[in-house]
């Protein structure tokens, strides 16, 4: 979801508006995963940069304030037996065992990704 944030897709607008913003928790993958994109558009392209640093540093951030979830034992221990069988992005992997260890759905557009770990998925974008 936070991904595509910036580009307004409507059925999102209409899902969010749907949900309390306090129930909403993000992966501290997902925070890397933001701020390796931000900083790779940086590089390339200052002022689109400048956009999305404005955006994760003043908005995404802020938002999430005391709602990111670590990567913890349990989280580690879970991703394992996730990456075993299936060897996927470890990512991935670690995003879906901290949704199955705090007991919450990935909320996301590439529901492929997360397909065969257990979590409940939701793709506001269909």
């Amino acid at each position: 979801m936070l991904h595509h944030a910036g580009k307004a897709d409507p059925n999102v607008a209409a899902w969010s508006a749907t949900v309390d913003a306090p129930a909403l928790f993000v992966s501290a993958i997902t925070i890397m995963e933001l701020e390796t994109g931000v900083l790779q558009i940086e590089r390339r392209d200052p002022g689109q940069g400048a956009l999305l640093r404005a955006w994760l540093d003043g908005h995404v951030l802020p938002e999430f304030t005391g709602r990111v979830l670590p990567i913890d034992t349990a989280v580690a221990l879970r991703c394992a037996r996730l990456h075993v069988p299936d060897r996927r992005s470890e990512r991935d992997a670690l995003i879906a065992a901290t949704a199955l260890v705090h007991g919450m759905t990935v909320v996301t557009r590439n529901v492929a990704d997360f397909a065969e770990t257990g979590v409940t998925i939701l793709n506001p974008w269909d």
